[in-house]
């Protein structure tokens, strides 16, 4: 028993299909047909289904799945405490969404670096939809996502933490009367928002729609940073995650707004493919990313 069919085995379960396996992995199809099928002759089992261009683990393949990724975490271990006293030096390829980029994800990769300064990390940045995509691709060790709770069979959901959504507006906004506010009494007020689609803007249509209001944005951007700025030399209104927005409140750039009729929580969650195997390095930051 090779460790590369190990690996191969791992990336056909988490992809369900031998040509995807290859393609991540630099192979031919051939080359992980031959893997597999001589895994399963050393085992004596069959491990996969095969069902037209799909493949699925057997029970017997989903027992030896735990064991595959327990065998190639101990090996890991052991070159790592050869080559670098333990020390953590691979590589960690994060997803995240651009408000969490800015304002969630530095501090928790500055405490990240300090710990594990040899580990190279990227970080990809997109819609949910686009990010979870990438994780079921294989293309990112784990995501960091801010959306309403997504949970699925596949995944490990690791954190999930309520982040309260605001509206927020430009100081010198001028506003029909002092308290609390209903969406209707905005309506007349330029709106910079996050496209459309994209999670709390996605709840915030459906009120919309469920009340008969037709809104047109003055400006729809994905980039929050840039609807902030907007925000802090333009009149308008926005409904933005608090945590984007707490430190212009604080400083007067910007002014929270109480709307009676519409409140929206999202979820903070950190989740990565059940088939991943959990390096070192991911374990490292997701013990960083329970405790933030």
């Amino acid at each position: 028993m090779e460790i590369r069919q190990l690996v191969t085995f791992i990336r056909a379960s988490q992809f369900q299909s031998f040509s995807k396996a290859a393609e991540s992995l630099g192979y031919s199809q051939s080359a992980v047909t031959v893997q597999i099928r001589a895994l399963e002759d050393e085992l004596g089992v069959r491990l996969f289904d095969r069902l037209g261009k799909r493949v699925v683990l057997t029970g017997q393949g989903e027992n030896f799945l735990q064991n595959a990724k327990r065998i190639l975490d101990e090996v890991y271990n052991a070159q790592q405490s050869i080559k670098n006293n333990g020390e953590l030096t691979g590589t960690l390829h994060i997803g995240t969404l651009e408000s969490l980029c800015f304002y969630r994800l530095p501090p928790l990769l500055q405490q990240f670096r300090a710990a594990h300064p040899k580990v190279s990390v990227r970080v990809c940045t997109g819609s949910p939809e686009e990010m979870i995509e990438k994780m079921e691709r294989g293309d990112v060790d784990l995501i960091c996502i801010l959306d309403e709770p997504r949970d699925s069979a596949n995944w490990h959901k690791c954190v999930e933490v309520p982040e309260e959504v605001v509206f927020v507006c430009s100081p010198s906004l001028p506003l029909p009367h002092q308290g609390a506010l209903c969406v209707s009494e905005l309506l007349d007020k330029p709106f910079f928002l996050t496209e459309k689609n994209a999670n709390y803007r996605r709840r915030f249509d459906r009120f919309l729609a469920a009340h008969d209001i037709e809104l047109s944005p003055s400006l729809e951007i994905s980039d929050t940073s840039f609807i902030i700025k907007m925000l802090e030399s333009n009149q308008g209104v926005s409904l933005l995650p608090k945590f984007a927005v707490e430190e212009g409140i604080r400083e007067g750039k910007l002014q929270r707004l109480e709307v009676s009729d519409f409140r929206v929580t999202m979820y903070r969650q950190v989740l990565y493919h059940k088939d991943k195997w959990c390096t070192p390095e991911m374990k490292a930051f997701l013990k960083l990313a329970e405790q933030a």
